[in-house]
C-alpha cells in the first residue's frame, strides 16, 4: 500500500496505483484530467494508422520530417523520464509512444517501398507482422522491466514540478534531475518544429488526403488537458503550445474538398496495375 505519512488527507487509490499525492477536490481533477490526456496521445496514432491502410499513400501524406521530428521527441521524453526519475506511469507511457512512433515510421517505410514496387509486397507484409509483434513483446519486455527496477511506493511527486523536503528544508534539484529537464524541454522543441514540415507537406499538396485528422484533434485534446491538469496541480502561469496544429486543422477545412495535384497521386489511387 501507498505511504500517506507524507501526504496527509490524501487519497489511498491515487497513492497506490499512481503514487501521486491527491489531497481535495482540485487535486482529484488534475489526476483525473491527466489520465485522460494520456489515452488521448495513446489513441491519436490509430485513426493514422487506419488511414494509412484506406487510402495507400502514407509515404505521400505525410512528412518523413514531422514523423522523425515526433519520433525524437518521444525518445528525449522517455531518456528525461528516467533521469529526472519520474513516476511509473510516466515511464510507461514515455515507451508506449516511442513504440507507437515506431509503427508509424515502419507504416511509411512499408508505404514507401510498395508504391516503389509492388513486386516486394509480400517479404514486406511479412517483416511487417513481424515488426508489429517484435514492438508488443518489446512493451512486455520493458513494463517488467521497469517495474523491477522501481522503489517501494512511497510518496514522490511530480520530480520536475516541486523538490523532495526533509526536515531542513527543500533539497536542491539532482545532476539527473536537471538533465532530464533539459532534454524534456529539447523533446517540446522537436514536437512543436516536427508539425512544420507536416504544414508545408499539406500546403505543397493542396490536399489532405491521407492525412487523419483525428491524430491531431486528440493530440490538441491531450495537450489542453494536460495543461489544465498541470494548472489545477500547480497554480502559475504556464506556456501554451504554439498553434501549429491548430494551423493543420485549418488546413483540414481548407483542402477538405481538395485531391492530390500530382499525377504520381492520381495513378497510385485510380489506376490498376497493368498486369491485371
Amino acid at each position: 500500500p501507498g505511504n500517506l505519512s507524507d501526504c496527509p488527507n490524501g487519497s489511498l487509490w491515487v497513492m497506490e496505483v499512481f503514487n501521486e499525492c491527491a489531497q481535495d477536490g482540485r487535486d482529484l481533477a488534475s489526476v483525473t484530467l491527466g489520465l485522460v490526456s494520456i489515452l488521448c496521445f495513446a489513441a491519436a496514432s490509430f485513426p493514422q494508422f487506419y488511414q494509412a491502410c484506406k487510402t495507400g499513400i502514407m509515404d505521400r501524406a505525410l512528412s518523413v520530417y514531422f514523423l522523425l521530428g515526433w519520433l525524437g521527441g518521444d525518445l528525449l521524453n522517455l531518456i528525461g523520464s528516467f533521469l529526472a526519475n519520474q513516476l511509473p506511469l510516466q515511464v510507461y507511457t514515455a515507451v508506449y509512444y516511442v513504440l507507437a512512433d515506431l509503427v508509424m515510421l515502419s507504416l511509411y517505410c512499408y508505404y514507401k517501398v510498395k508504391n516503389q514496387g509492388g513486386r516486394f509486397a509480400a517479404p514486406l507484409n511479412a517483416a511487417f507482422l513481424f515488426l508489429s509483434l517484435g514492438a508488443v513483446s518489446t512493451v512486455s519486455a520493458l513494463g517488467r522491466g521497469a517495474a523491477a527496477v522501481q522503489d517501494p511506493p512511497t510518496f514522490r511527486g511530480r520530480s520536475l514540478l516541486s523538490a523532495h523536503a526533509d526536515g531542513l528544508g527543500a533539497e536542491p534539484f539532482t545532476e539527473s534531475e536537471v538533465i532530464g529537464f533539459t532534454i524534456g524541454s529539447i523533446s517540446s522543441v522537436l514536437y512543436l518544429c516536427s508539425r512544420v514540415p507536416q504544414i508545408y507537406t499539406n500546403y505543397k499538396r493542396k490536399s489532405t488526403v491521407g492525412v487523419s485528422y483525428s491524430l491531431f484533434a486528440l493530440v490538441m485534446l491531450g495537450n489542453s488537458l494536460y495543461g489544465l491538469s498541470v494548472l489545477l496541480k500547480n497554480p502559475e502561469p504556464g506556456q501554451g503550445e504554439a498553434l501549429t496544429s491548430p494551423q493543420i486543422s485549418f488546413q483540414f477545412l481548407a483542402y477538405r474538398r481538395g485531391r492530390p495535384s500530382t499525377h504520381e497521386e492520381r495513378d497510385a489511387l485510380l489506376s490498376e496495375p497493368a498486369d491485371s
